[in-house]
C-alpha cells in the first residue's frame, strides 16, 4: 500500500522532529496493521498505521496502542516506546504512530533451519516468562490503571465474538457456532485475577536475538486491556497446534509448534502456572472461547478477501480453516480436552 511520505514528513516536522524516508522498508508478516522502517531524528523507528478500508470491530486500535506504548516501557522493558502519535485524519486519513525500533528475529509458522536443536524449548520458555512478567506488572504502576474494563471481560469476549460471528455469517450462524456459544454462555468462569493482557502474545509477536534467542521486544499492542490473565494464556494455547492435531487445524500455521522439540499444550499451561506461581485452574472454557475468536478472525479475513480488500493466495482456504477450528473447538470442549 503506497504511503504519502511527504505528508507524513511535513507532520513530523511540525512536531519538532525530522523524518528521513529516503530509504523505507516495509516489514513482512502480519495480516493487520502496516509497519515500515523509517529514520526519525537520525535513528531507526517504526511507522505504524492501520490498513486501508474498513477494519473489524476492536482491531487496529492505534489510540489504545499509543496509550499503552507511551507508558508501559517504564515497567516492562520488552515493550517498545511510543514516540509520536497522530489522530488527525487530515494528515493520512488514518491514525498512525512512530515507535521505537527493536531489531530481532521473528519466528512465524516455520522454524528457521539454522537455529540450534534446543531452540524450541528455549523460545517457549522465553515466551512464557515474557507473558508472566507482563502479568506481574501492576497496571497502576505504569499509568494504565484505567485501561479497559476488567470486570466482565470473559463474558464480553464471548458476546463480542458471537456478535462478530453474526457479521461474518449474515445468512445465519453455522450450527457449531450456535451450539458452542450457547454452552460457553452457560459456563462463564470467574476471573483468576486482574492483569495487563496483551491479547495476542504468540511467537511472531516476540522478537528474539538470532544468536542467543534472548527476548528483544514484544510487539503489536493494539488490543491490550486489563482482565483475567488466563485468557491471555488461552489465546496463546489456541494457536499452539501439535503434530497429532487434525491436519485441517494445523493449517492455521501461526507458530511452528508441530516441529520436533516443541512441548504439548498442557506443558505450556503447566509451565505458565509454575512461572506465575499460581495454583493450576481448568482452562477448557478459556481455550474454547479463544478458538472461537481465532475462527471468527479467520472468517473476517476470508470475507475481506472475498470483497477484494485483501489479496493473497492463502485467503481462499480461510473459510475451511475457520470451520475446522470451530468443529475441533467444540469437540475438545465437549470432551474436556485442551
Amino acid at each position: 500500500m503506497p504511503q504519502d511520505w511527504a505528508a507524513l514528513s511535513a507532520w513530523v516536522t511540525r512536531q519538532g522532529h525530522t523524518l528521513d524516508t529516503s530509504v523505507v522498508k516495509q516489514f513482512a508478516g502480519g495480516r493487520a496493521n502496516l509497519n515500515y522502517l523509517v529514520t526519525l531524528d537520525g535513528r531507526p523507528a517504526v511507522f505504524r498505521r492501520p490498513p486501508a478500508g474498513p477494519t473489524a470491530e476492536g482491531a487496529n486500535d492505534m489510540a489504545r496502542e499509543w496509550r499503552v506504548l507511551s507508558r508501559l516501557n517504564d515497567g516492562f522493558t520488552l515493550a517498545p516506546r511510543g514516540l509520536l502519535y497522530c489522530d488527525d485524519m487530515n494528515v493520512l486519513a488514518a491514525p498512525f504512530q512512530l515507535l521505537e525500533y527493536r531489531e530481532g528475529l521473528v519466528i512465524g509458522g516455520e522454524l528457521p533451519p539454522d537455529l540450534p536443536a534446543d531452540a524450541p524449548a528455549r523460545i517457549t520458555a522465553t515466551l512464557i516468562e515474557a507473558m508472566t512478567s507482563l502479568h506481574r506488572v501492576a497496571p497502576e504502576s505504569v499509568g494504565l490503571g484505567e485501561l479497559g474494563k476488567p470486570e466482565g471481560l470473559l463474558e464480553r469476549q464471548l458476546t463480542g465474538w458471537t456478535r462478530r460471528a453474526h457479521a461474518v455469517w449474515p445468512e445465519g450462524l453455522p450450527g457449531v457456532v450456535t451450539d458452542l456459544t450457547s454452552r460457553l454462555a452457560e459456563q462463564i468462569p470467574e476471573p483468576s485475577a486482574v492483569a495487563l493482557l496483551h491479547m495476542d502474545l504468540k511467537l511472531d509477536n516476540m522478537l528474539v536475538d538470532r544468536n542467543t534467542l534472548s527476548p528483544k521486544a514484544i510487539i503489536d499492542w493494539d488490543m491490550t486491556t486489563r482482565g483475567c490473565p488466563l485468557f491471555d494464556l488461552a489465546i496463546l494455547v489456541s494457536y499452539w497446534m501439535g503434530p497429532d492435531d487434525p491436519r485441517e487445524v494445523q493449517a492455521v500455521n501461526q507458530m511452528p509448534t508441530t516441529a520436533e522439540g516443541f512441548v504439548k499444550r498442557q506443558d505450556v499451561i503447566d509451565a505458565y502456572f509454575a512461572a506465575a506461581d499460581m495454583t493450576a485452574r481448568p482452562l477448557h472454557w478459556h481455550v474454547a472461547c479463544a478458538r472461537l475468536r481465532l475462527a471468527v478472525a479467520w472468517m473476517q479475513l476470508f470475507r475481506k478477501w472475498q470483497s477484494g480488500d485483501l489479496v493473497g493466495a492463502d485467503y481462499p482456504d480461510f473459510q475451511n480453516i475457520a470451520m475446522s477450528v470451530l468443529d475441533w473447538a467444540a469437540t475438545q470442549f465437549t470432551e474436556g480436552e485442551i
